[in-house]
């Protein structure tokens, strides 16, 4: 991700996006809707909610959405399918300290460092 494309990312964060993201993101990633609502301590039907009110997230929330958005999005140039990244998402990670990677969604973080990980799996930097 370019420092344009983590510019624009903020910006759209800052304005919050709708929560119909939340539901496009859970489909991108494959995961349960009540798995990924998990990672942002909020209930699924609190998302189906805002959903039908039409309320937009909070910028920490659409941040989060956007990241796990773009993490996805990138995931089968790398890996060669969703689903290989998905197994990779869900199996502790050497190069992240022994954490399952899907754990670490929970913080923006944590995201940047998957993001990281990918990156270097993506150009071959293992070591």
């Amino acid at each position: 991700m370019t420092a344009q494309d983590r510019t624009n990312l903020m910006l759209r964060a800052l304005k919050g996006i709708s929560a119909t993201d939340f539901f496009k993101t859970a489909d991108i990633t494959g995961y349960k809707r009540e798995q990924l609502a998990e990672v942002f301590d909020t209930s699924l039907k609190t998302f189906q909610r805002y959903e039908r009110e039409q309320k937009k997230l909070n910028p920490q929330d659409s941040e989060k959405v956007l990241k796990i958005m773009a993490l996805f999005q990138k995931d089968e140039g790398v890996f060669g399918s969703a689903d290989a990244f998905r197994r990779w998402m869900d199996k502790p990670a050497f190069d992240l300290d022994g954490q399952v990677p899907f754990d670490l969604l929970h913080t923006s973080g944590g995201t940047n460092l998957i993001m990281d990980e990918v990156t270097r799996i993506e150009f071959g930097d293992l070591a």
